[in-house]
């Protein structure tokens, strides 16, 4: 099995406990991940699912087991409460096999940059506070997961690539794309107002990287539509990277050149016929 080597890898939203979950792809990327730190940016267990309805499949155990293995072979590894599993904000300053809870971290780059990291639902505007929106809107994410969840397996009968298909329809959708340019502005101006190089988030399940007057965004995506994570180079680039049958990157900031990537980009992914493991992208140290 190829290993991926970084020096710092940040993934969110995985929402372990409910059936959207794509655990297979990222256990298959922590197990060939070698890291010096690991950030959990919020949302890795869904406790408000599990608190509505018990669902839990082996991979989900198997996922929990190999991030305390990467804990315990030496790599820092940081867990940043989201909103959906908000209950353990009250443990931050802890740790637990090995695995340190924190409400949100400062990473320091290789190259000096300087980042904010927090799951990001503190960046929701307060006029989506209405209940009947709220409700709307989880309601509308509900049936595109199930539409994705249902396309994915007929694909996976046919053995075509992961196609997701929720992103491409969030990506046609005018409302949407609004909300997710005006979301990434808030996030850079505060982090330009903390002093910051940069923000790494998750939260709104869209994946980017994007330099807003100077200061970068950066969203590691999710584990229920993009299988996204962040990863830094050795060099302190930072890269979005997709992973499912065709491991592919998706955009890349570095000090000399910021490569912007909408998450919309890996639904051609698939189509372009990318079968290069990530190993020939990343050699091994």
């Amino acid at each position: 099995m190829a290993t991926y080597h970084c020096r710092s890898a940040f993934i969110s939203d995985v929402h372990l406990g409910t059936p959207d979950c794509k655990a297979a792809y990222l256990l298959d990327f922590l197990r060939r991940l070698r890291c010096e730190r690991l950030y959990l940016v919020g949302d890795i267990v869904d406790l408000e699912a599990l608190a509505q309805r018990q669902w839990w499949h082996p991979d989900h155990s198997a996922v929990l087991a190999e991030v305390l293995d990467l804990a315990r072979r030496g790599v820092e590894v940081t867990y940043i409460p989201g909103n959906h599993d908000a209950a353990l904000r009250g443990l931050a300053g802890q740790a637990f096999g090995g695995v340190r809870i924190a409400l949100d971290a400062v990473h320091e780059g290789a190259d000096g940059r300087r980042y904010r990291v927090s799951h990001g639902d503190e960046f929701d505007p307060e006029h989506t506070g209405r209940r009947w929106m709220l409700w709307l809107g989880e309601a509308m994410h509900r049936f595109a997961c199930w539409g994705n969840r249902r396309v994915h397996a007929v694909r996976q009968r046919m053995e075509l690539p992961y196609l997701p298909l929720s992103i491409i329809m969030k990506s046609r959708i005018g409302k949407a794309m609004a909300y997710i340019h005006a979301y990434a502005q808030r996030v850079a101006d505060a982090a330009r107002e903390g002093g910051y190089d940069g923000h790494i988030c998750g939260h709104i399940h869209y994946g980017q990287v994007r330099s807003l007057d100077g200061v970068l965004y950066l969203n590691d995506g999710d584990w229920v539509e993009h299988c996204t994570a962040l990863v830094e180079d050795h060099t302190g680039a930072m890269e979005l990277i997709h992973w499912s049958e065709q491991p592919t990157p998706l955009g890349r900031a570095s000090r000399e050149l910021v490569l912007p990537s909408p998450a919309a980009a890996l639904a051609l992914a698939p189509l372009a016929r990318r079968r290069r493991d990530l190993s020939e992208l990343r050699p091994a140290a």
